[in-house]
């Protein structure tokens, strides 16, 4: 990549396709953003039943005889499907700025100054939506549109409908 193409971003080269510019980065609404969640629930769920669902089937596979279907626990049910949504969000803000419900509704996390948010601050901002996932509804109240998550992450969710995955 040659020099023209790559910008200096919070102490980091950053390939200039990587880099939303200013003037398009116009933050998303609650509804959006809400809507957007419920995709990545309804994902990360059934996420979750295909987890234990091949679990189960693994244990048939080496036992048929007596297998027996155990349910899993509560306690296990919410470990799992934490686990699932931090890797399923980490992976996706981290990779292309987009989960799969930000990818539907254009929607792209961005770093504030316009760079996608890097491996840990998406683990992080990953944590925080799905352990304390009411810190959305803060956009709804404040001016910049900034959810407790985009605050503490310093982050940013714009519309980018626009624009491939990248």
């Amino acid at each position: 990549m040659d020099r023209e193409t790559r910008r200096r971003i919070g102490g980091r080269a950053v390939s200039a396709a990587t880099v939303v510019p200013q003037a398009d980065r116009r933050p998303a609404g609650i509804i959006t953003r809400l809507l957007a969640a419920a995709i990545d629930i309804a994902a990360v769920c059934v996420l979750t039943g295909v987890a234990f669902l091949s679990v189960a089937a693994a244990g048939l596979a080496v036992s048929p005889v007596t297998f027996r279907w155990t349910p899993p626990s509560t306690t296990q049910t919410i470990l799992v499907w934490l686990a699932l949504a931090i890797v399923y969000l980490t992976t996706g803000w981290a990779t292309s700025g987009r989960s799969g419900g930000a990818a539907v509704l254009g929607l792209r996390v961005l770093s504030r100054g316009g760079a996608r948010l890097g491996w840990f601050r998406a683990a992080l901002r990953a944590a925080l939506c799905a352990v304390f996932p009411v810190g959305l509804l803060w956009a709804a109240v404040n001016r910049n549109r900034h959810s407790v998550q985009d605050i503490v992450v310093r982050s940013v969710v714009v519309y980018d409908w626009h624009r491939a995955v990248t």
